[in-house]
């Protein structure tokens, strides 16, 4: 089978096309196949060695963590629909066949194409467990989105509605119109505003982009207010720490994990109509090393996602 790989870590130079042995299913995992897989910011930061002492050192690596496809054999019914991410720190969903454990997968939702689907798992999980878990955002809630026009963005502000908080998202003044879109009640240009400087403003902070942290955004934060990111760091795990029994305000660092319940709660959502992803681009396997190119310039408007097979 063909699957995109890497013998060390360094510019997007380095993924290549490549045939590589077909995976074996063992007795309770699954065997799928792939027919689109989505790229992330994990992946750029994985391809360059950011997160080697979780990923380790042993070449070659493969690219991707959520897909969308179709079972092959193993712990479910063969022809089955399904979408899931891969836990850890090891992609390979960039490639025409993959083993999930039952524990990464959920039958996709109906209302999908294995394009659009792809594009949901990892963003959709993270946002669902950065806010119902780790922000543990309440009925009425002021949330602020950093960093809110981007594949992770555009799902929270959907989720954070859902949950029934008020959303304000940062981003460009371009992106307005999309995040309006997308259901913000306020949509701020990071060029004009300034939300951080806004005493008690809000409950949840959600930093997508990681480029802000709990120091900065105590002016705005109300008592009890929680800042979350997804960028981890030395600085948020201090705070972290520091701030765990803190009631003024507290900072929390999201780890996303594959759960199929969670999952299932995405698939709800998106055949009641209520969760959309969006599609920034659809590439080719071929295209991959381009794919993650454009995810450094961080412009994406949604997810890019590489479609696998016809």
């Amino acid at each position: 089978m063909q699957a995109v790989e890497f013998d060390q870590f360094g510019d997007p130079s380095v993924l290549k096309l490549r045939a590589v042995t077909d995976p074996v299913a063992g007795a309770t995992e699954v065997l799928v196949q792939v027919r689109a897989a989505a790229l992330n910011p994990k992946d750029v930061l994985l391809r360059k060695g950011k997160f080697g002492w979780l990923s380790g050192k042993r070449f070659p690596m493969g690219v991707g963590f959520d897909f969308a496809g179709v079972v092959l054999a193993g712990a479910m019914a063969p022809g089955t629909r399904v979408w899931g991410m891969l836990g850890g720190f090891r992609g390979r969903c960039v490639a025409e066949q993959l083993v999930a454990r039952p524990s990464e997968l959920a039958v996709m939702p109906d209302r999908l194409d294995f394009n659009h689907a792809a594009a949901l798992p990892l963003v959709g999980l993270t946002a669902l467990q950065a806010l119902r878990d780790r922000a543990e955002i309440r009925e009425g809630q002021r949330l602020l989105i950093n960093g809110a026009s981007g594949g992770l963005g555009l799902v929270a502000i959907q989720i954070g509605k859902l949950l029934g908080a008020h959303v304000t998202t940062l981003s460009s003044a371009a992106n307005r119109p999309l995040c309006k879109r997308m259901g913000a009640d306020v949509v701020l240009d990071y060029r004009v505003d300034e939300p951080l400087s806004r005493p008690s403003a809000f409950d949840v902070i959600f930093d997508v982009f990681g480029n802000r942290s709990l120091a900065a955004a105590r002016t705005c934060l109300k008592r009890g207010g929680v800042y979350v990111t997804t960028v981890p760091s030395r600085q948020i795990l201090s705070d972290q720490i520091s701030s765990a029994w803190s009631r003024r305000c507290r900072a929390k660092l999201i780890i996303v994990k594959p759960k199929p319940a969670d999952l299932e709660q995405l698939a709800w959502w998106v055949n009641g109509g209520k969760l959309k992803p969006v599609l920034d681009r659809i590439l080719t396997m071929a295209d991959v090393a381009d794919g993650q190119r454009f995810l450094e310039t961080k412009r994406a408007r949604g997810k890019v996602v590489v479609q696998i097979g016809s």
